[in-house]
Order: C-alpha cells, then structure tokens, then sequence
C-alpha cells in the first residue's frame, strides 16, 4: 500500500504533555512524507467519526471491536513499543509498533544505576542531617568500570541499553530466546546466550536488567529460585514488564537482602498498589511506568515514523 494519501492520528494524553501528538508533529510529517495530508483526532468521538473512511492510522491503542467500524483500515502505526495494546489479526490490519524507545530507557536506567552506586540516596539523607558523612558514604560506594551486566531481553531495545552502558567499562551478556550474530559494540568478554544458560549467568550478575516483553512466554520467567541465585550486592534493574516475577518474590529478596536493590519501573498491576510493601524500602527506586519519557518523545516518533512511510513507499515503488 502507497501511503500518500490521507493519515489519522489519534494520539492524546491526558496527564505527559510529552505524549501529545501537536500540530508541529503533523508540520514535520506533511514536510518530510510527500503528498501526506494528516488529520488530528483530539478525542475518541471525533476519532471513531473519521475511522470508518481511514486507510492508515495512529495510534496509542485500537479496540478490537472498533475493526467494525473501519471497513477500509490496511495499516496501524503507533509509538508504543508493547503490543498490549493493540491484539489485531496480523492478516487483516497490518501494526507497526515504535522502535525509538532505546536511548530513553537506557538514560533512565544509566541514572537509576549511579543512583545506586554513588549513594545519591544516602547522601541526600545525610544532607538533610547537615552530616559531612565522608566515611559512611564513601563505604557505599561502587562502580560500574568491571562490572558484569546481564540484559535478560536483548531485542532492540536491550541491545541499545547495552551499547550505552559499554563505554563505562562493564562486560555484557544478552539473553535472547535464539542466538543472534554479536552486535558491533561488544568485545571479547562480551556475549550472547540463549535463556537456557541464564541461571548460570545470573551468579555471576552485578546488574540485571530486565528488558522482557509482556504476554505468555515470559509470564513468571523470572522465578523465585532464579532471584536467589544472583549475588547479594546485585542490582535489579525491570523496565520490560512486570508479569516476568512473582511481585512477592521481589519483595522477599529485596526484604532478606538476596540482592541489594531494585529500580522498578513497570508493575504486574498499574498503578502499584499503595499497600505494596514495595513503596516504603530503602532499597528500591519506583518509577510509574516513565522510564521512556522525555521532552522529545513525540518528535522522536515523527521522524521515525517519517522514515517507516518513506521506506514503505519506496519498497511498493519498486515491485
């Protein structure tokens, strides 16, 4: 299908300003795609009001019962890089997630580290105590320069978690479900492996990040045996999902000190629940499912989403 034609755009949040698609967004789209015209739903009403003539829209998520209602509808786009959102027959209606997220989260998660490491926390408590605490904090301390990384989840977006993590001196391991060809940033002492070897890997982790998707094969992959084979001055690091562990296996080895804190960014259920214990230790950092945001969020998406049009166009073009 030749998108040179009309697009819907459908894409409004009430509560992050950064995930507002904004008449710029469409300026760039119409500058960069020829002969695109973008129309702007500013509400569901107006949204369902124009989906039935719509050939190709954007999206944050699509009802399934609202495919009635769009007889002409080829191809959905949408930032978000989960498919929980939209569960559609790949055969009738074509969906492109956004694959733009990496650089985001590997900033959140690069700050959640140094969090740890550097004693921000502590250090903030002992100014507040007005305490030159140089000795106590200074025993908190650590590094990531020879630290071993494991990235269980190395799609796309672990993979540039792991690129910009390399530069500060630790060694990665990737877990994937099949065995991929090295990416070009590694080195000798790094590695891929499928997720049969992850609970030897995980002895030997100082980080783990968690960059899983959500559905059925991860569902509890995470089990309460695997948490207690990592080392007890380990870090946890999720900003997949929060279906991959028992959120009470969490708690009991951050509770018993298994492992020596967590940044937790997304949840089994969301909201957190405010009777989770999860909320009051010392040792965890909560984020309410942020880790991807940012100021340039939606201008990141446009131009990728520029590009995805181009290349479509272009790839029909030559058949």
């Amino acid at each position: 299908m030749n998108i040179k034609k009309n697009i819907l755009i459908y894409l409004t949040h009430s509560r992050v300003q950064a995930w507002n698609f904004l008449p710029d967004h469409s300026g760039f789209l119409e500058k960069n795609v020829p002969g695109l015209k973008v129309s702007i739903c500013l509400n569901s009403k107006e949204f369902l009001k124009c989906l039935p003539e719509a050939e190709v829209i954007v999206v944050w998520f699509f009802k399934t019962d609202w495919l009635e209602k769009a007889p002409n509808l080829k191809h959905i786009f949408t930032p978000a890089a989960g498919k929980d959102w939209i569960k559609l027959d790949a055969s009738k209606v074509r969906v492109s997630n956004g694959r733009f997220h990496g650089p985001m989260i590997a900033e959140s998660i690069i700050g959640a580290i140094f969090y740890f490491l550097k004693a921000f926390h502590f250090s903030k408590k002992m100014q507040l105590q007005q305490k030159w605490a140089r000795v106590k904090i200074s025993e908190r301390l650590g590094s990531l320069k020879g630290s071993r990384v494991t990235i269980l989840g190395f799609g796309h977006i672990g993979q540039c978690v792991g690129r910009l993590l390399k530069p500060y001196g630790c060694m990665i391991t990737g877990i994937k479900r099949t065995l991929i060809k090295d990416p070009d940033y590694f080195e000798s002492c790094d590695r891929v492996l499928t997720v049969e070897k992850v609970s030897e890997v995980l002895e030997t982790t100082d980080h783990l990040i968690l960059a899983l998707p959500g559905g059925v094969e991860t569902e509890g992959i995470l089990t309460y045996e695997l948490l207690c084979k990592l080392p007890a001055h380990c870090y946890l690091f999720n900003i997949g999902r929060g279906n991959v562990y028992e959120e009470q296996d969490l708690v009991e080895v951050l509770e018993n000190k298994k492992i020596a804190g967590a940044y937790l960014d997304v949840f089994s259920v969301e909201p957190l629940s405010e009777k989770s214990p999860l909320w009051s230790m010392d040792n965890v950092l909560i984020q309410p499912h942020i880790s991807a945001a940012s100021p340039h969020y939606m201008q990141l998406y446009v131009e990728e989403l520029a590009d995805k049009i181009n290349n479509l166009n272009k790839s029909n073009l030559t058949r």
